[in-house]
């Protein structure tokens, strides 16, 4: 008996990262992508459309359709990652303008109208980015919440807490209010934070794994690496840097490489020093009900192990 692919709809920021995730679910026939939804977060909605279209052409796959989403955050001014990411999120490798075109429909439109039309619990949602999308869409049309499959998503942090302050991860500080209601909305929740993501890093072993694959999308992982890496290397002192968001694709392709537990997670609007906080009742200290699965820890080298894999499978 045959396994039907998982069927998602990946919403993004790239982001080298994210641009690797993107590969690894193209790349992988036990996922079916029904479309990928930008949203502005690591650089401006110009850039993160631009830059997934870009990645669906590495990938060889044009055909998947690329939509605009939010250009801010519910509530607050952008804050962007060209810190991290450079000037155009995909710093590092020269790279041609996309071909394939953008699509007319915005993508909390798409969101929406795919969620109704499919069977209900047949779609899962793949957030790599902020989350002002996935909130826009739950605000406008809550009746598509009880459709999803799953909200399998890279944000937040308890252990290692802050990467954008000393208390937020960066996609939740970027939008708290919109993942306060992606985290409040009872959908079926798993969430890849910092914790697992800082023990997914690129050695130089692994980038060489990468590099010596022979094809377009090897070659372009290894080379958003050695970007992206000296900021990483700088600031924590690692020989690499997190594959923070295909954690996300990894989870989906392998649970078993993975280990959390279900826990209450809520998200800091308001706190002097804390905006942007998950805070995570990891020992359960409260009586609040769990509302994720919150993932603490990855077989690094298992995960490796796929998304070389995957990746060499590409053109």
């Amino acid at each position: 008996m045959t396994t039907q692919p998982r069927r998602i709809i990946i919403d993004t920021d790239p982001g080298q990262d994210d641009a690797v995730a993107i590969l690894l679910a193209l790349a992988s026939p036990d996922l079916e992508v029904l479309g990928i939804t930008a949203v502005a977060g690591n650089v401006p909605l110009a850039l993160t459309q631009r830059n997934a279209r870009i990645v669906c052409e590495i990938a060889g796959r044009p055909d998947i359709p690329v939509f605009a989403g939010c250009d801010a955050p519910l509530a607050r001014p952008l804050v962007t990652a060209e810190h991290v990411h450079g000037k155009t999120g995909l710093d590092g490798p020269a790279l041609p303008d996309p071909v394939m075109p953008l699509q007319d429909r915005h993508a909390v439109d798409f969101i929406i109208d795919t969620l109704r039309a499919e069977p209900a619990g047949t779609v899962t949602l793949c957030p790599l980015g902020p989350l002002t999308n996935i909130a826009a869409a739950f605000r406008r049309a809550p009746d598509i919440i009880p459709r999803l499959q799953q909200v399998v998503l890279m944000g937040g942090a308890y252990f290692e807490v802050g990467n954008i302050t000393p208390a937020a991860e960066f996609n939740i500080f970027v939008d708290p209010e919109a993942a306060a209601i992606v985290f409040a909305s009872g959908v079926p929740l798993v969430v890849l934070p910092l914790d697992v993501t800082h023990k997914a890093l690129t050695t130089p072993a692994r980038v060489a794994r990468f590099r010596a694959m022979g094809n377009r999308a090897g070659t372009m992982v290894a080379e958003w690496a050695d970007f992206f890496e000296r900021h990483d290397r700088e600031k924590y002192g690692t020989e690499g840097a997190p594959l923070h968001d295909p954690c996300v694709i990894g989870w989906l392709l392998n649970a078993d490489l993975f280990l959390g537990r279900h826990i209450n997670v809520e998200i800091e609007t308001e706190g002097r020093f804390t905006t942007g906080m998950t805070v995570a009742d990891w020992w359960r200290v409260s009586d609040r009900a769990p509302n994720a699965l919150f993932i603490r820890d990855v077989d690094a080298d298992g995960f490796f192990d796929l998304l070389t894999d995957r990746i060499a499978r590409l053109a």
